[in-house]
Formats: structure tokens, sequence, C-alpha cells
């Protein structure tokens, strides 16, 4: 009975599972044309690195402010997409964008490598300044969705825009609801993360950037999950933003960290299990 048990237990290994991600640190302006070069290349990079996934940074698309233009958005999508598809690449795309109810959303819209559309996240801690009551911020303007999962080559994933990871307690009117560890409750072990955190200099730029990346590696190593990050560039390259682009592993350390300022891309295999 026990050479039977061995025989059963060793039978032959199942090959491991791999998610080969590619992430854009690019610039994010109003300018949709633009938006849509610099993702362009991205997808060009990411073809050429065999990757099965592009994550872009928070409003990576239409330009990351409540008035974006949503026409132009809608037809610069279709056209990313169609390259996508092309090239076969997965997307995580970051962009606002005006869905058929009529709502506007800060989202990351997900696509398989065959264009298929899976869904999008919402971002849920829309921003305010906490220290003024009064002023208007993003959770006046935009709507958001419950929480939810996507499967790329059957791995189970997640997207968060920006805040909804750090909870930031300067722009945040809601309580921290800790979205990575929910998610992680969900199955999910990689979760792409679309930021576009804005540029500083001096003290400001290193508070804020010591708080963005600090939260990212404690909820990467609390979740054991696996973090991509895809932060918005200067688009002038001169100043650095307020958060590293790059792949965190589920101990909270970085894969692959690329520089800042500038527009730069990354590669990495995940071996999620």
């Amino acid at each position: 009975m026990l050479g039977l048990v061995v025989a059963a237990c060793c039978g032959p290994a199942q090959p491991q599972r791999t998610l080969r991600v590619a992430g854009a640190q690019v610039p994010v302006t109003r300018d949709v044309d633009a938006n849509v070069r610099a993702l362009e290349r991205a997808l060009d990079y990411a073809a050429s690195e065999r990757a099965d996934v592009l994550v872009t940074p928070e409003g990576s698309l239409s330009g990351y402010h409540i008035n974006f233009d949503a026409r132009r958005t809608a037809a610069a999508l279709e056209r990313l997409r169609a390259k996508a598809r092309k090239s076969r690449v997965a997307l995580a795309l970051g962009t606002c964008f005006q869905e058929a109810d009529g709502r506007r959303y800060d989202q990351v819209r997900v696509y398989d490598s065959d264009g298929a559309y899976l869904g999008f996240h919402a971002k849920i801690l829309l921003c305010r300044r906490v220290a003024d009551s009064d002023s208007k911020g993003e959770i006046d303007f935009f709507s958001t969705a419950p929480l939810r999962t996507f499967r790329i080559r059957h791995i189970t994933v997640g997207a968060l825009v920006c805040n909804d990871l750090w909870a930031n307690p300067e722009w945040t009117p809601q309580p921290d609801v800790h979205l990575t560890q929910q998610l992680a409750a969900r199955g999910v072990r990689i979760i792409f993360h679309a930021v576009n955190s804005g540029l500083g200099q001096g003290d400001e730029l290193a508070l804020n950037r010591q708080f963005h990346e600090s939260n990212l590696r404690l909820r990467a190593r609390a979740g054991k999950l696996w973090i991509v990050v895809a932060d918005a560039a200067d688009p002038v390259g001169r100043v650095p933003s307020q958060c590293p682009s790059g792949v965190l592993d589920p101990s909270g350390r970085w894969a692959v960290r690329v520089d800042s300022p500038g527009e730069r891309f990354f590669a990495y295999t995940i071996a999620p299990d």
C-alpha cells in the first residue's frame, strides 16, 4: 500500500506556470495622440521581450485629469487594442474612460492577448485633500465599482490604481480597506498597479517616495504578492516621480526596479506558484 501511495505522489511533475510581465514608465499628458505614441513604443518593447502582458501608468491613454476627451480616448483605445492584439500582448491599461452608462471612471482596463476585453478595475480610494474639506477631488467626479479579479494565461490577477494601494492619509477621505489583502484573500498572487504619483523635488519628493515604496514593499510581503508597478514619467525627463516602477516579489524585495526620471521599460518573468 505504501508503494502505491509513493507512486501516486511521485508522478510526472506539472510544468510551472509563468507570466512574463512588461511595464512602461512613460509620460502621461493631456495630448491623447502623444500618449498613444508612448504606449505604442511600450508595446513594441513588450513584444520584443515576448511579454505576456503590458502594465501602464494611471491615465496613460486619456491623460490623468477629470476633463479628458472621452471620444478621442475611445478612438485611441481601439488603435492601441489592435496593435496589442497583433503583437499578442495582453494589456493592463491605465486610463480614464467614460463607460456606456455615461459615468467616468479612473480605470485599469484588462485585455487578453487575443484582444478580448476582460473588464475593468475602477479606482476605489479616490482622492480629495483631507485637510481642506471644501475642496473638490477625484471622489467628486469619478465613479467606482466593486473590487474584482481577472484571469490571464490561467493565472488569477488583480489590478489597482495608485492610491488604492497605499491610501495616502493626506488624500484619502475614506477608510483604508487594505485592497491588496482583499485581493490576496481571493487567490490573487500578481497585482498590476497603475500609478501617477506626481513629480517632486527636495524633501517633499523624499518623503513621498519613501512612503510609496515602503507601502509597496510591506503590502507585497503581507499578502505574499507580486506587484508590477508602472508610474508616469516626467514628459521632459528631468524630475523624478514619487514612486518607483518595477516588479516586487512576495518578500517585498525589488526583482526589477528602473531609474527615474525618464521613460523606461522593464520586463520580468514571474512564477507565481
